[in-house]
């Protein structure tokens, strides 16, 4: 600001830009690389005067507010610290209603001004007008009136008719808004948690409290640290090494899952897939003295699904997702995919406070970890909720903080995400019997990606 009020014309960049951080380019390059900062600086620490360092981001932390006042050291300095958080004085409060009035007549003027310049121009193309039209009449011989040139806009007049008020909105105002953002959110995500307010102990000659005592400017920060977490995307989260394991774990099973089920409904292999099995368990028997077990008739759909000790072969070498459709299939990756997510942020973030994100976030974990697009309408959805509703026996979500929770504990085996998926198939089933349409899903096609490709064994 010292700057351009030098005479330094700043062009405007491209960027993000905070009221923290403002723009520095000014096409000169000791401005543009912080040289005249940096010198600033080096000369401030040696300058018997007094300074005031309004950074927010900096000010708010305990590692950078130590990097300050060691650049002070000089015992001429006194180093105070003033917290100005809470609820404002009154004289703070009258100065920004005082700035919103400004702000708001300067708005309307600028507006009246545009209009009357419009007005102005259209008056002029119309006297023009009737002046070419009467000059033409004059070429004729005939007799013509005098056109007057329009009244110019009072500009004092203007001023003095606008009248402003503020609406209750505004005046329950603290602070005014800005469209400049004070700390860009980027650098805020990477290190709100840490914010507190400064203490004798860190070096401070004294610290002041302007608005609110210490204990309430503490709560302050740390009831804005808590809230904020709720909301705030992190943006450098990696996936840990136990979502690595489960998730090449389960993308191999899958597949292998998925090639059986293609073999299942292919005559010749299915015959083939019975022949072995049936061998293997001759073999077994065998081996173990014992007869040869009889071939067994079984109805998939009678036998109890929880009951089911090999997904892969009920008994009769019949996998138990054999009847499984494209939407099935899509619905048992979305389980297990949520399931490992949801667990594998809480491991990964390792913060009490924030155990898991809200739905607002879904589409960025979502791709982070999985490292593809999350979309409901692959689920045939137009909400959230939706989503959540076809998955409900494998997440949740919070009624008090929206968060999204893990119904499975973290070590559940694979199989019993077929066995959800075979349960809410069958439930579908008997649905559609009994008339219910709704209990028909019909998915986009295009969610064929949301599972790994097909592994063929052998």
């Amino acid at each position: 600001e010292w700057a351009a009020k030098s005479g330094l014309w700043k062009n405007k960049s491209p960027g993000l830009y905070s009221n923290d951080k403002p723009d520095m380019k000014f096409g000169i390059p000791q401005f543009d690389d912080m040289s005249v900062n940096k010198l600033l600086a080096q000369i401030a620490q040696t300058a018997r005067r007094n300074f005031v360092v309004p950074e927010l981001r900096a000010n708010l932390l305990e590692k950078e507010r130590k990097v300050l006042l060691k650049s002070f050291g000089s015992p001429d300095f006194k180093k105070v610290a003033t917290v100005v958080m809470g609820e404002p004085s009154a004289e703070h409060k009258a100065k920004v209603q005082e700035l919103i009035i400004a702000e708001k007549k300067a708005g309307i003027l600028a507006e009246k001004k545009k209009k009357a310049i419009e007005e102005a121009r259209k008056r002029a193309l119309e006297e023009r007008k009737k002046k070419l039209e009467q000059a033409k009449l004059l070429r004729e011989g005939k007799t013509v009136d005098e056109v007057k040139d329009g009244e110019e806009a009072k500009q004092d007049d203007m001023e003095e008719d606008v009248q402003v008020e503020l609406t209750d909105e505004e005046k329950a105002q603290w602070h005014r808004k800005s469209t400049t953002q004070d700390v860009l959110d980027a650098a805020l995500s990477k290190c709100y948690a840490d914010f507190s307010i400064p203490t004798l102990e860190e070096g401070f000659d004294a610290v002041n409290f302007a608005w609110q005592a210490e204990s309430e400017c503490g709560k302050i920060v740390k009831d804005w640290i808590f809230a904020k977490k709720l909301t705030q995307r992190v943006d450098d989260i990696q996936p840990g090494q136990w979502f690595k394991d489960q998730w090449a774990q389960w993308t191999k099973t899958l597949g292998q899952w998925r090639s059986l089920a293609q073999e299942w409904k292919d005559p010749a292999k299915k015959k083939a897939l019975i022949a072995k099995k049936k061998e293997a368990k001759k073999k077994e028997a065998e081996e173990k003295g014992e007869e040869a077990p009889q071939d067994i008739e079984i109805d998939a759909e009678d036998i109890d699904v929880s009951a089911v000790e090999d997904v892969t072969d009920i008994g009769s070498g019949e996998p138990l997702f054999s009847n499984f459709e494209f939407e099935d299939w899509a619905l048992l990756s979305a389980r297990a995919e949520f399931h490992f997510l949801l667990h594998a942020f809480k491991k990964d973030l390792d913060d009490p406070d924030r155990p898991s994100f809200t739905e607002k976030d879904v589409v960025f974990y979502y791709n982070k970890y999985l490292k593809k697009t999350f979309s409901l309408r692959n689920f045939g959805a137009d909400k959230f909720e939706k989503f959540v509703g076809l998955v409900k026996d494998t997440i949740g979500v919070n009624e008090k903080s929206a968060m999204l929770e893990p119904i499975l504990p973290e070590d559940t085996l694979a199989a019993s995400f077929v066995k959800l998926a075979e349960e809410h198939r069958r439930e579908r089933v008997r649905r559609l019997d009994a008339g219910d349409e709704s209990a028909e899903l019909k998915f986009p096609k295009v969610a064929a990606t949301a599972g790994p490709a097909i592994v063929r064994a052998g």
